[in-house]
């Protein structure tokens, strides 16, 4: 089956375009599975030039073969190199990313893309050119007019979805409602199935409060919402919980689940990232496009160094794969 992985830029002025340089000297494309980027030639050029990272960038189009050992680009902004700064997003980065998502949605959505990685962004960019998401994750979901959607951290070792995911920590309990609570798991439990072929998916669910409410003595989130969505989802998969939060993690590190249900973003995070900080990968879960992304951030106070990772892109690009091409066996008629 043959892939075209779409890869954003991100934000021109973070390290989208070094880790992007560094993932194609050791990417080799092959007739089954290429990768390409849409973002800007001219960044991608510059950031090879001043980091000293060899690189051959070739214009590309939807179409157009590719071209061994070289890095071909859909160019969808032209900043103006000279002036850019490293670490230093304006209106006009903003505007760039932005392009680069919306195209590479398009792009999925027509066919031409069998998935689109995403390299990060800065949400105050995003704000400055005059879009008003929270973070990648929704933005996506508005450009696929997806109405159920999730966050799922992934690695190879442990797998976290998120409930609520950017909120204030003070808003998470009234945000935890029966319908939220089950519509993650059927997600967590859908993706777990059909993009990673887990023939029986076991979830465990974390609570929201300590020692998962202490009947009562700590909140009572578990047993007006969680365990009623638990119960109402169980018999089609191995499904446990409320856990309390400070042993789930453990228990699914050790083998016993599959994935963890996390009420709010820290919950799962913090966790995942301990175990999975240069090699975690983000996936977003309802979208009718396969979307993967780095688990880290623009990192400004290293942009342009040449210190960047880009182990977490590669990741990214590999999970794409694998979920690209599972999706595909299951819509030809194969049974996990």
């Amino acid at each position: 089956m043959k892939q075209t992985i779409g890869i954003t830029m991100g934000c021109p002025v973070g390290i989208g375009p070094e880790i992007i340089l560094k993932f194609f000297a050791s990417f080799n494309q092959e007739p089954g599975r290429q990768a390409v980027v849409l973002g800007d030639a001219d960044v991608l050029r510059h950031a090879s030039a001043s980091m000293n990272i060899p690189a051959r960038i070739v214009a590309w189009q939807p179409g157009d073969p590719i071209e061994p050992g070289a890095i071909p680009v859909y160019a969808l902004s032209s900043l103006p190199v000279q002036d850019l700064q490293w670490g230093k997003p304006d209106a006009d980065t903003g505007r760039a990313m932005a392009a680069y998502i919306e195209k590479a949605v398009r792009l999925a959505r027509q066919g031409i893309l069998s998935a689109m990685v995403t390299c990060p962004i800065t949400k105050s960019a995003l704000k400055m050119a005059g879009y008003d998401y929270p973070g990648h994750t929704e933005m996506l979901a508005r450009l696929t007019g997806s109405r159920q959607h999730l966050m799922m951290m992934a690695g190879k070792r442990l797998k976290v979805t998120l409930v609520t995911i950017h909120e204030p920590i003070s808003r998470v309990p009234e945000l935890l409602t029966f319908d939220a609570v089950a519509a993650c798991i059927r997600l967590t439990a859908e993706a777990l199935h059909t993009d990673f072929g887990i023939p029986e998916p076991r979830i465990a669910v974390a609570a929201l409060n300590p020692h998962a409410g202490e009947q009562g003595m700590f909140g009572r989130e578990e047993e007006k919402v969680i365990s009623p969505a638990i119960t109402e989802s169980s018999g089609r998969f191995y499904l446990s919980g409320p856990w309390p939060p400070d042993t789930v993690f453990h228990r699914a590190l050790s083998g016993d689940f599959d994935a963890v249900i996390a009420m709010y973003h820290d919950q799962g995070l913090i966790p995942f990232k301990l175990v999975h900080f240069s090699d975690g990968v983000n996936v977003t879960l309802g979208l009718p496009i396969v979307r993967t992304s780095v688990d880290h951030g623009t990192a400004y106070d290293i942009a342009g160094q040449g210190r960047a990772d880009c182990a977490s892109l590669q990741a990214a690009f590999e999970m794409a794969a694998e979920i690209a091409y599972n999706r595909k066996q299951r819509e030809s008629g194969w049974k996990i």
